[in-house]
């Protein structure tokens, strides 16, 4: 008869599954808004499941409660929230006119976020912390919904900008599947001491999304996204220039 330790060790921590949940539940609703028509309601809901979800893993490793389930549970979150839900969003919204091409494109791009979490799962002990492989699946979910957001933040149909849409939203899933290099954030320290100005920076950046959220958080996902292009760029010219010598 199992005893009462083995019963608890096969339960599953609370505190970061929630973190996890509410990014599930964050992508779900982005889809019932964008279905009802709420467009901003879907795509401001996409940007707090990208806030939830960079918060669980963090959560799970301040407090040591790391579990192989929550990995799990928490890329099946990743593939609603930022696989799927902007993909419905975005052709809801802007491509559903253009007829099968709108659903294909946005297929593709529900295709590079599978497979982008796929390969992220396969190579996670592998690869360098410090970088993604790829254009991680919540900024290009943050790119999606903030053309979306921006649009309808500024009257904007999206019928109207159905191939400017249509080229963000294929950019954004055949970068997932890149091997460009994104820096992953993952070497700041949240437990150790910081200097006081960098406390002020973040009230600053608090200060200068707040001024125009959907156009900042745009702009501050498009330079994400190019920034691993020229940081493949630059590394290539550095090591061409080293392999050639003084």
């Amino acid at each position: 008869m199992p005893s009462q330790h083995s019963k608890r060790r096969r339960g599953i921590y609370l505190l970061p599954n929630l973190f996890t949940t509410g990014c599930l539940f964050a992508g779900f609703y982005a889809v019932i808004s964008a279905m009802a028509g709420h467009y901003e309601q879907a795509a401001v809901a996409i940007f707090v499941a990208m806030v939830l979800d960079g918060l669980d893993g963090r959560v799970a490793r301040l407090t040591n409660t790391a579990t192989e389930f929550g990995v799990q549970y928490d890329s099946l979150a990743d593939m609603v929230s930022f696989g799927v839900a902007p993909a419905l969003v975005v052709y809801l919204w802007a491509l559903q006119g253009l007829g099968k091409l709108g659903w294909l494109m946005a297929f593709v791009y529900t295709a590079g976020a599978a497979l982008r979490l796929a390969r992220f799962n396969t190579q996670v002990d592998v690869v360098d912390k410090r970088f993604f492989q790829g254009l991680p699946s919540p900024s290009a979910a943050a790119l999606v919904a903030g053309t979306v957001w921006m649009g309808t933040e500024h009257q904007v149909a999206g019928a109207d900008v159905a191939y400017p849409v249509l080229l963000v939203t294929v950019l954004a899933g055949l970068l997932m599947v890149s091997n460009f290099r994104y820096y992953s954030f993952k070497q700041i320290d949240l437990k150790g001491k910081v200097p006081f100005m960098a406390v002020l920076i973040v009230v600053l950046v608090f200060v200068f999304i707040s001024i125009d959220p959907p156009q900042v958080l745009f702009f501050l996902f498009l330079a994400y996204v190019f920034s691993g292009p020229a940081m493949t760029i630059i590394g290539l010219r550095r090591r061409r220039a080293e392999r050639r010598g003084p």
